[in-house]
């Protein structure tokens, strides 16, 4: 095999891969919702552990005043002082931000 032959290769896999990605994120713009858990589930550890998490795995449409946001729900407990806390959230689709917090 002449080195040409490989570099061409590689550059077409890396081209081929390039043109995935980008038309991936085109049809399904969205994070992906175990990547939101987990983001989510790191932010809770830092004040104690946690017990429980769950989230929907298609998003739903988020609607305050006049904007319509598409929002992954789900919940998580932890125990805070001995105590379990529950709460339920909405996480952005796109961004994996914490839209709306309600302790339960």
């Amino acid at each position: 095999m002449k080195l040409r032959d490989f570099l061409l290769g590689v550059a077409t896999g890396l081209a081929a891969a390039y043109v995935f990605k980008e038309a991936s994120e085109k049809i399904y713009p969205n994070k992906p919702a175990n990547s939101v858990l987990s983001d989510i589930k790191n932010l809770f550890k830092q004040e104690g552990p946690i017990d429980g998490s769950w989230i929907f795995m298609e998003p739903e449409v988020f609607k305050k005043e006049n904007i319509e946001i598409p929002v992954y729900k789900g919940g998580i407990s932890r125990v805070h002082n001995g105590e379990t806390q529950s709460f339920e959230f909405a996480a952005d689709a796109k961004t994996g931000s914490i839209i709306d917090l309600v302790r339960v």
